[in-house]
Order: structure tokens, then sequence, then C-alpha cells
């Protein structure tokens, strides 16, 4: 996978969450939320946010959980250009972009400005940021 999430700052520990045994997910993968507490590869702009992968989860090698990060600073992959302070949401390419829709999709802030496919720094945490 391309546009993998680098954890350069940790801020907690990872969180386990629910994936299915039968997919695989990269380490660093963005991932999207579902009921109940469920984690799998973010494929939608905007969806609601799960967190980064910690590790790599192999496809059905019989384990349902997945440590998933909720906060830290990552390197992550523009996905058009971002603004330094920016509020930012996942990216179906695995990437990251400005943010122009509901707070309950943003992930984070932008800590770096960048241009599309340049890599900065972001701040993990979703929901924490308001469009004002």
């Amino acid at each position: 996978m391309a546009n993998e999430a680098v954890l350069m700052f940790e801020y907690s520990l990872p969180v386990p969450m629910t994936v299915a045994n039968g997919t695989g997910i990269e380490k660093g993968a963005l991932l999207a939320l579902s009921d109940p507490f469920t984690a799998a590869a973010s494929n939608t702009s905007g969806a609601a946010v799960a967190g980064i992968a910690a590790a790599e989860k192999i496809a059905s090698d019989g384990n349902t959980r997945l440590g998933v990060y909720r906060e830290g600073i990552f390197k992550v992959v523009a996905s058009g250009a971002v603004t330094v302070g920016e509020a930012v949401i996942f990216n179906p390419a695995n990437k990251v972009a400005k943010s122009e829709i509901n707070s309950e999709h943003i992930v984070g802030v932008a800590l770096e400005t960048a241009a599309d496919g340049e890599t900065f720094l972001m701040e993990l945490k979703p929901g924490h940021y308001n469009l004002a």
C-alpha cells in the first residue's frame, strides 16, 4: 500500500478495535469507524474516523482485533493543498485532505503546509477541531 501514515510522536497507546478476519490492513493505514467499535480501511472521503493502524493485519490470520492510534503526530500524504492549522479529513487513497465537511469527520489538524502529494505533519485527534 502507498501513502502509509508514519508515527512521529506517540501521545497514547493504540486502542484495540474489532477488524474483519478476512481483511488485510497495512501498518499506517487510515481507518474508518463503523458500529460496533469496528475499524476498516477508509475508502470514503469524510468517513467517520477510527484512527491509524498501529500494526499490520494479515488477511484470514484468525485475528479480529487490531491496535489503532487515536492520537499522535503522524507524517501523512496530502490530497490537494493543505495549509498549516487547517482541519483535515481522511481521503480514499490513504491520503489526508483539508476539511470542508462536518466536524465529526475531522481527523485532526495540519501542522505544516503541503501541496498535493507532499508529506506533512498532522496531529491526529478525531473530532477535536471545529470549523470556524
